[in-house]
């Protein structure tokens, strides 16, 4: 299950049958949940907590110093729940002191290769990051979400549950939840209907978001107006209220 070849730190814990490949190197300060298998030639530093039921492809680079010329060697940490599948050349960071010392990724995320996750980046359950996308500092993405290609998110940006980022797309300003967004410029085009059907959303809740998504983008309004509408059409359907939320904590603006 450990190759021989692999160099395991001392200090670090590796639940039962986790499989370790060749060539692999974990370090000081890590922590390897049960079930989790990690390839030849991947890179694990501390401190670090891995979950259940994780693969980790190999030449990964997960845990070490975050891309910051603030960090000055701090003990920072990187959380990663149960059952990820990481591909191929990712890279995940651990948090800045600055930026609370914590990057975190979620359960069931399927994280392609060569996509980057930076310093302090909290990223929830069951999202989609395809080759090469890539999230700056401090950016949080909710749940369900996925981000295409060759995409990137810039720091402290919020991407709420079920949006989808097309391919090539820059994200400069939050993503509200359910939303489509594409285009080198950035713009919304739609409800993520395929994706709201795929997990199960009803043909009235959809239809409601999608009245939702016209107050917010096609009246004109202030978002204190549109947060008003959106209000009263929230009594009829209670998945409006993630987009109330998303308006209201939006520090950069929102991609429209």
């Amino acid at each position: 299950m450990i190759s021989e070849q692999a160099i395991i730190h001392p200090s670090a814990k590796l639940g039962k049958n986790v499989t370790v490949g060749p060539g692999t190197v974990i370090g000081e300060g890590v922590e390897i949940g049960e079930g989790t298998w990690v390839g030849p030639h991947a890179v694990i530093e501390g401190p670090t907590v891995i979950g259940k039921n994780n693969k980790i492809f190999q030449f990964a680079s997960v845990g070490d110093e975050p891309q910051d010329t603030t960090y000055n060697g701090e003990p920072t940490k990187l959380e990663i729940g149960d059952n990820n599948v990481i591909r191929e050349f990712t890279m995940i960071s651990r948090g800045t002191v600055k930026g609370g010392g914590l990057t975190k990724i979620g359960n069931h995320n399927f994280l392609m290769a060569y996509t980057h996750i930076g310093h302090d980046c909290i990223v929830g359950d069951q999202n989609i990051l395809v080759n090469y996308s890539a999230l700056s500092g401090h950016v949080i993405i909710e749940d369900y979400v996925t981000i295409g290609a060759y995409a990137a998110v810039h720091q402290f940006c919020n991407v709420g549950s079920y949006a989808f980022i097309a391919r090539a797309t820059y994200v400069t300003k939050d993503v509200i939840p359910y939303v489509m967004i594409a285009g080198h410029t950035t713009s919304a085009c739609g409800i993520n209907t395929v994706g709201l059907r795929r997990r199960g959303f009803s043909s009235d809740s959809i239809n409601a978001l999608r009245r939702a998504y016209k107050v917010i983008f096609r009246k004109g309004l202030t978002v204190e107006h549109a947060v008003t509408e959106l209000k009263v059409m929230s009594e009829d359907c209670v998945e409006i209220e993630p987009l109330i939320e998303a308006l209201k904590k939006a520090t950069r603006g929102i991609v429209r």
